[in-house]
């Protein structure tokens, strides 16, 4: 097939190289073009595992091309993916203008049928406001579908080339099993193909991360309680893994959620259900709990030094949001910085990604180092903020011998608080008691 993919960010990208993996023919449209021009020459402006080889082999394959120009890219192509983002507005509410103005663009370039494909995470009703916005500008034939996207950042390209479900929001049969064709190289591992209407595909994106918010938050709280109460929340996780009505993953107490999804979609789905006067008081609690935990845990730092907080020096080891990715939008690290700067404390960040994205961010401010241990040296302190795999195992001894202070806080639970003594070091987590 022909297709066209609007917008070349985490999704956009992911989608559009995916799909020529499977020998179809894309066309990745950004008004960028910068961006583009960097892409066309195999070159990537974001950081997700895996990626670049593919868009590199498919350029080479010419199924895969890069352009600013949308009216030339919608010529013949059947399907037209919408991969744009959807922001929060002041209010928390999504931002569905830049999805409605693509969808107009479409409408104006149309010169015979389509199917439009919405990808980007949009409120309960966008569908319908997109052929409403679109039936007022062409009289050519087309269809809207909802295909919610269910990649995680860092694991984006096996999230989409295996996934475990694809989901299509459809009212047209006929239109479903070009949807099915489509997907088809994809679910030969017996995956399931989920059928539903449009506006239900569009819920179950917010119920996900609803969902999802839900148990880090209160995985979170059940994590301080057991610190208050002298219980080891990793003891009390391995009770809950062996319950198989709550399986094994995402029960790992930490900093919170974070990211450029997972919060605004909570405040997003909390707005629009009031706007239908539901009231979501879980919801909310879900977001409330995240933010106090990243909050708690800034404050454990700075009360830790007291009033020497602003002659201190603070090491911290990760930013991004989450492990094998350079986003760093609403990281719980940066959360962290933003406290100890404002407190008047020197903060050296090591990252092995997102480095250049917090100089982007911080400028002189903040203190990048290019590598792990380099960042310890005079440190009167240690904060662990993303777990990355190379912090799981390093050596404690060379880290007490460049460090000013033993300290480490650990937002992610990465040691064990008695291996931590044994080497001197005063050892904070979340949900274990220090020793």
């Amino acid at each position: 097939m022909k297709i066209v993919v609007i917008g070349t960010g985490y999704v956009g990208l992911v989608v559009g190289t995916g799909l020529t993996e499977s020998g179809h023919f894309v066309t990745c449209v950004d008004r960028d073009a910068e961006k583009i021009r960097l892409l066309s020459e195999g070159k990537l402006t974001i950081y997700e595992p895996g990626l670049e080889e593919l868009v590199v082999r498919n350029l080479e394959e010419e199924r895969l091309r890069f352009t600013t120009d949308i009216e030339s890219a919608i010529d013949d192509n059947l399907l037209v993916f919408i991969c744009v983002g959807t922001p929060s507005l002041p209010n928390g509410a999504a931002d569905v203008s830049e999805v409605l103005a693509c969808a107009e663009q479409v409408a104006r370039a149309m010169k015979g049928y389509h199917i439009v494909v919405i990808k980007s995470t949009c409120p309960v009703g966008t569908a319908d406001k997109i052929r409403e916005v679109m039936a007022g500008i062409t009289t050519q034939p087309f269809d809207v579908v909802v295909n919610p996207e269910f990649m995680k950042e860092g694991a984006a390209v096996d999230d989409f080339m295996r996934p475990d479900r694809i989901l299509i929001g459809c009212d047209d049969v006929r239109v479903l099993e070009i949807m099915k064709e489509l997907y088809s190289p994809f679910l030969r591992t017996g995956k399931p193909l989920l059928t539903m209407s449009v506006r239900s595909a569009e819920m179950t994106k917010y119920a996900v991360n609803a969902m999802l918010g839900a148990r880090i938050s209160l995985m979170n709280e059940l994590a301080n309680i057991c610190e208050a109460c002298g219980a080891d929340i990793s003891e009390v996780r391995e009770g809950l893994m062996a319950d198989q009505r709550f399986g094994a993953t995402y029960l790992f107490p930490g900093l919170g959620f974070g990211g450029s999804c997972l919060p605004k979609d909570m405040v997003a789905c909390t707005q629009f259900a009031e706007e239908k006067n539901v009231v979501c008081d879980m919801l909310k609690a879900v977001a409330a709990v995240n933010d106090r935990q990243i909050d708690q845990f800034a404050r454990r730092i700075i009360d830790y030094y007291g009033d020497a907080i602003g002659k201190k020096r603070i090491a911290m080891w990760g930013a991004s949001f989450k492990p094998r990715t350079d986003d760093i939008r609403c990281s719980p690290a940066l959360r962290v910085v933003d406290a100890l700067l404002a407190k008047g404390a020197t903060v050296a960040v090591y990252d092995p990604v997102s480095g250049p994205r917090v100089r982007e961010q911080y400028g002189s401010r903040v203190e990048v180092a290019a590598k792990s241990y380099a960042v310890l040296e005079n440190a009167d302190g240690l904060v662990i903020s993303t777990e990355w795999r190379e912090f799981h195992h390093p050596d404690f001894e060379r880290m007490a011998s460049l460090m000013r202070e033993r300290v480490i806080f650990d937002g992610r639970n990465l040691y064990t608080p008695r291996i931590m003594a044994g080497h001197g070091f005063k050892y904070f987590s979340i949900g274990r008691a220090s020793v």
